[in-house]
């Protein structure tokens, strides 16, 4: 008999390398998310209401990303059909939800309160799995949640903060919805593809913020206005673009890309890294020094995500991590 040579075979997605992806899809969306409120927070203090701002990121963005929705409509028959109920919930809760309930907390109360209240998210996304599986959760997953914490108190100023009920519901019910967000993107596949679901979501984000804005509940001013920033002055188009075009396009991209990849327990706490970067940013366009109690907050904020991340259940499964993608090669 001839002997035959061996037939090539091409190195599979290993879980490992997918992790990876997703982490770095995950701190990238944190990244691009962090920018927009130091970039909106100038062209409110100008005089533009929180509908008008929400309504031209959301839907800017949704449009932007809407070749992916119609693509996945073309290939799937009944595609909004099967998926309308993920698409519409991740709309009204991820896109729409957070957002509004997290200004309408932030009318009421200090915005360092109501930022470390909306990013206990992924602590009720660990209290979420204990009680779903009744399984607890591991010691490094409940140390990495409390160090977390302690370094988000640190990072934002809550000194002088007085209590208030309904804000504090509010921000809670915006850590739901951010919840929401991370459990809704888990479930994005092949089947759902990532950047459809974000697309559909922010159109329908902002089809409820048209029927909020026309019943007056959030009015839409808008003046053509100039903003500053780090001493430039520019005009109002500009962040905005950037805010819509790119921060929110990218975040909610690569954010519900990184989720199917590491699960929604660990893209919730790398997504905390969204408050680190803010804070940069802040600084570096407004001006906004951070005190030095801060870095440490962010020190500790990265130590309770590695010890989330050390935990090797601390994500369940990640969809499809397990399986590997073999390349079958021609003879």
């Amino acid at each position: 008999m001839t002997a035959t040579a061996p037939i090539p075979v091409l190195s599979p997605v290993t879980p490992a390398s997918r992790m990876s992806s997703g982490i770095v899809l995950a701190v990238a969306s944190a990244l691009a998310f962090s920018s927009s409120g130091p970039l909106v927070k100038p062209l409110l203090e100008a005089g533009w209401s929180i509908g008008a701002a929400l309504l031209v990121r959301m839907g800017v963005s949704g449009l932007i990303l809407v070749p992916a929705l119609l693509l996945a409509i073309r290939r799937q028959r009944r595609f909004v059909r099967r998926h309308s109920v993920l698409i519409v919930g991740f709309g009204l809760t991820a896109v729409a939800g957070c957002q509004i309930f997290f200004f309408s907390a932030m009318q009421r109360m200090p915005v360092a309160v109501a930022l470390l209240i909306q990013y206990l998210a992924p602590v009720l996304l660990v209290l979420f799995a204990w009680a779903r599986t009744r399984t607890a959760p591991s010691r490094l997953v409940i140390a990495g949640s409390l160090v977390a914490i302690v370094g988000l108190v640190l990072v934002v100023d809550i000194s002088g903060a007085q209590f208030d009920l309904l804000g504090t519901l509010f921000a809670l019910a915006a850590a739901i919805c951010v919840g929401a967000y991370f459990l809704i993107s888990e479930r994005a596949g092949d089947d759902l593809p990532p950047v459809a679901l974000a697309s559909g979501g922010l159109l329908v984000g902002t089809a409820l913020m048209v029927i909020l804005a026309a019943i007056g509940v959030f009015p839409l001013v808008a003046p053509m206005v100039d903003v500053t920033f780090a001493g430039v002055t520019v005009p109002w188009w500009m962040p905005l673009l950037w805010v819509a075009g790119v921060a929110t396009t990218i975040g909610y991209a690569f954010g519900v890309m990184a989720v199917p990849r590491v699960g929604s327990r660990i893209a919730s706490f790398v997504g905390l890294s969204e408050v680190l970067f803010a804070l940069g940013f802040a600084w570096l366009l407004l001006g906004e020094t951070p005190a030095p109690i801060q870095f440490v907050g962010g020190a500790l904020i990265l130590v309770g995500v590695v010890l989330v991340r050390m935990d090797a259940s601390s994500a369940g499964e990640p969809r499809g991590a397990a399986a590997t993608i073999p390349v079958v090669p021609a003879p």
